[in-house]
């Protein structure tokens, strides 16, 4: 896999998985807050298997 997710990309999935995912833990929202788990697995491993699909890439390429 590819890294496909870029920084300010990368940082919004954790910050919003992590935000859904706590607003469950904390009864404020309902069992549909645990998609929440999706934005925060494409943050932390920096790959989103839509993008590919959509022909998109979010994460600055390596200049060597």
């Amino acid at each position: 896999m590819t890294a496909n997710v870029g920084g300010i990309d990368r940082i919004a999935r954790i910050l919003v998985g992590l935000v859904l995912i706590g607003l469950t833990l904390a009864g404020q929202i309902g069992a549909w807050g645990w998609i929440g788990v999706v934005p925060l697995l494409t943050g932390l491993t920096r790959f989103c298997p839509a993008y590919p699909l959509l022909g998109m890439n979010t994460c600055p390429m390596k200049k060597d």
